[in-house]
């Protein structure tokens, strides 16, 4: 006897997660539909699996601290980039996955005017920010969705993952900020930003990019 049991009605404590196997891509539509769009959850899914993530606010703040720091650097730079959050990244019939938050920069002008993302209109995002563990299912629905750089903070460090032929590369270098030691410099702002707020840790960035 199956018992069939609705998914909005799945409470996930904070910083646990389910996977759910053998899922059709129909049906993976469906439940985005269910779950909606506000909610503290983030999913991942990859040929079948779906992965359903529910973070902890300890883990919710790095990400959001790693975008302030990004768009202060591009800003410093001169450069422009379109910042989407958390958007739904989907390639039908195989992956679909929703970064902690991600940046269109090399490609800032090619979504503008966008409000609604399709990959068979639109680019993946150049830069995507995971904050804490990501799983196998999420990182190969990033490989899927052809998505050039990851940053994945966990544990107060940064790892750096550049898109090659065959999946995933660990780099201590990105090419989206060459000239930056960012495996270094990234948990130390985040750091600081939170021993001394935000503001502060721009501020001394700033300064340290002016120099």
């Amino acid at each position: 006897m199956s018992v069939t049991i609705p998914l909005h009605a799945i409470e996930l404590a904070p910083g646990s997660q389910i996977a759910i196997h053998n899922l059709s891509w129909q049906d993976f539509e469906r439940l985005l539909e269910d779950l909606g769009e506000k909610r503290n959850t983030r999913i991942a899914y990859y040929r079948g699996t779906l992965e359903i993530m529910s973070p902890l606010a300890l883990h919710e703040r790095p990400h959001r601290i790693i975008a302030y720091i990004i768009t202060t650097i591009l800003e410093e730079q001169g450069r422009n980039w379109e910042d989407f959050g958390s958007t739904t990244f989907k390639r039908p019939d195989i992956a679909g996955v929703e970064p902690d938050t991600c940046f269109y920069i090399q490609n800032a002008s090619q979504v503008k005017g966008c409000t609604q993302m399709d990959l068979t209109v639109y680019p993946p995002c150049d830069l995507a920010v995971e904050s804490d563990v990501t799983s196998k299912t999420t990182l190969n629905a990033y490989i899927s969705l052809r998505v050039p750089e990851v940053w994945i903070y966990s544990n107060h460090q940064l790892t750096v993952y550049i898109l090659q032929a065959d999946g995933y590369v660990e780099s201590l270098l990105s090419p989206t900020f060459p000239n930056l030691p960012v495996t270094e410099l990234i948990p130390r702002l985040v750091q600081k930003a939170i021993d001394d707020g935000t503001r502060q840790m721009l501020r001394e960035l700033r300064a340290l990019l002016r120099d």
